[in-house]
């Protein structure tokens, strides 16, 4: 794929993935938010926040499933937005519904055991937004880098744990995250298993002639 060609695939990424946000601004200034606005724009945000967590997952094996290497280019990209979303959602918990009171949030985390979960997806996708320049790499190399990274594993596992606690009647929707985190985890360690046995085969192959 040609370069103006990723170009504007990059461009129409961007727009996509803002469009949530530009969403939910016109909700806001059309007072659409509903009865409980601060719920609606947790709700919303975690929701994207998950969303593109799995995006960003299903791009690998998707590119190695395919054969199309010009998906990698999108990663670190949704990535971040996965990272965007994750600090609006935060931001709406400590800003509009704790007002910044330390204690109270605190107390709230001690409470329920949900908001923990929630803030360690946070926490561990952090170093993953503040590594994914360029630079970074070059400092860390490569292998380092990889090491680092894996850490959406285990942000993406605790987020969905996080939306699960939080549901107390209809679980529908947090298993259904459940499910397609379980798939691509799932999926990569059948890529793994299947890259390990093909670099095996040929060692193998003189044995089996002798």
């Amino acid at each position: 794929m040609t370069n103006r060609r990723i170009v504007g695939l990059k461009v129409g990424v961007w727009l996509a993935c803002l469009t949530p946000l530009g969403f939910l601004v016109w909700k806001g200034l059309t007072d659409r938010l509903g009865a409980n606005p601060i719920s609606v724009i947790t709700l919303s945000t975690g929701l994207w926040t998950l969303t593109f967590l799995m995006i960003t997952l299903a791009i690998t094996p998707l590119r190695r499933l395919t054969g199309q290497a010009w998906l990698i280019r999108f990663r670190r990209l949704v990535g971040l937005f996965a990272f965007f979303y994750g600090c609006l959602h935060l931001t709406t918990y400590v800003w509009l519904d704790q007002f910044f009171d330390v204690h109270s949030m605190l107390k709230d985390v001690y409470k329920r055991p949900f908001i923990s979960a929630g803030f360690t997806s946070w926490v561990l996708m952090l170093p993953l937004a503040l590594t994914s320049t360029a630079w970074a790499i070059r400092k860390l190399g490569g292998k380092n880098w990889q090491w680092l990274h894996r850490l959406i594993y285990l942000s993406a596992t605790a987020g969905t744990i996080h939306f699960y606690w939080l549901v107390k009647k209809d679980v529908t929707v947090p298993v259904r995250y459940l499910v397609v985190l379980g798939v691509l985890l799932g999926a990569r360690v059948a890529l793994w298993a299947w890259q390990r046995r093909r670099v095996a085969a040929p060692a193998l192959q003189p044995e089996a002639a002798d």
